[in-house]
């Protein structure tokens, strides 16, 4: 791929996966400091948040997916299998947010940010279920790709340092 060796896009890869954790990190400190969670506050975070996913998912699917059947083995499967995880887990959040965006939306939510309507009062009666889905979807999916990368790393250092 771009005529690149092995070790300069395993270094690619190993860096923009890398460089991905800031973003995904500053995404969630953006919500976790709105006090209001309005329109331009949820598009702000989600520009992080896409940034992130796109500097992890590029090289997953354009250099590491490709490669993966010639390497199957041992910390190889690992890191795959972790990694899948993690997007399960995204998956699984993604059911809870497209429920909460869908309310919020509904209520309009997010131009005339009302404090005293709670998350809990509009949409469905589920709508604790789907909050708990979100959070267990953006806690497992960070869970298991802080594990995917350690192991990822590992290899890295292993092969290529």
């Amino acid at each position: 791929m771009l005529g690149l060796t092995d070790a300069a896009m395993a270094t690619v890869a190993a860096v923009a996966v890398t460089v991905s954790l800031p973003c995904f990190l500053y995404g969630a400190w953006i919500m976790l400091e709105a006090e209001a969670v309005t329109w331009s506050v949820l598009t702000y975070h989600l520009k992080f948040i896409a940034v992130g996913l796109t500097l992890t998912t590029v090289p997953l699917v354009g250099w590491m997916l490709p490669r993966l059947g010639d390497q199957l083995g041992g910390a190889s499967v690992l890191h795959a299998f972790l990694g899948l995880q993690a997007y399960a887990m995204l998956a699984f959040g993604f059911t809870g947010i497209v429920r909460i965006f869908r309310a919020k939306r509904e209520h309009n939510l997010y131009h005339d940010y009302d404090e005293d309507v709670l998350l809990s009062e509009i949409g469905s009666e589920r709508m604790d279920h789907w909050r708990g889905r979100l959070r267990i979807g953006v806690f497992g999916y960070v869970l298991f790709w802080v594990l995917a990368y350690l192991v990822g790393i590992a290899r890295y250092a292993l092969r290529y340092l």
